[in-house]
């Protein structure tokens, strides 16, 4: 994961020089780009998260890389983070009862997706895609007992929609909608299972900025 991350931000710097060095043009059956992305996102599982930590929203941001061909078609690899502190919790009788017992959850999701691009020559390009995202959930508390942290990955389905505008040649900047839908995390035990909730995925406004012809 840091690995990747590194190479995120190395691409950041190097493919708009090595771009221009190397003569890249709009004639060029593709298109390389880079950017940075920020999110708000509402979490499925709201009762759970509001129960933890007061509010089912929370904020992402990271980067990623997209590679788009002329004919519109696109594949972008992104990479983000989520951390936020709060407490312990348990339900009794619809109660949410907080416990006072610190925890701190960190979400980092890694999202691969294909998808399209509308009106690519434009200077607003609409477009959609869909493909899969790898969920790092990592859950740990001060005064946990053996099994109550969790450090897990799971893959799950992600689906964006928006569109980007043209600033420059080189900049870009775009808002969408993404949706992830991941199991296998919440939902066996504590509040979530009190709540009967699986999904730890959400819907989440994005905004970012790219880099690239």
């Amino acid at each position: 994961m840091k690995t990747l991350a590194a190479l995120l931000i190395a691409l950041t710097v190097a493919v708009p020089a090595r771009a221009q060095s190397s003569g890249m043009s709009e004639d060029m059956p593709y298109s390389i780009r880079v950017y940075g992305l920020f999110a708000g996102q509402a979490f499925a599982a709201s009762n759970t998260f509001e129960a933890i930590f007061g509010t089912s929203r929370g904020f992402f941001w990271g980067g990623g890389l997209e590679v788009v061909h002329s004919s519109g078609i696109f594949v972008d690899a992104d990479i983000s983070t989520f951390k936020k502190d709060g407490q312990r919790a348990f339900v009794a009788n619809g109660q949410t009862y907080p416990l006072g017992i610190p925890l701190t959850l960190t979400i980092t999701p890694i999202n691969v997706t294909g998808g399209y691009r509308f009106l690519k020559d434009s200077r607003l390009s609409p477009y959609a895609g869909a493909g899969v995202t790898w969920y790092g959930y990592h859950e740990t508390s001060s005064f946990a007992d053996t099994g109550d942290d969790v450090d897990t990955r799971k893959a799950g389905f992600v689906w964006l929609v928006g569109a980007a505008v043209r600033v420059t040649d080189w900049v870009r900047v775009s808002a969408d909608v993404q949706g992830t839908h991941v199991t296998g995390i919440l939902g066996t035990g504590g509040v979530s299972k009190q709540f009967n909730e699986n999904d730890a995925g959400g819907i989440a406004a994005r905004f970012r900025v790219l880099l690239g012809r």
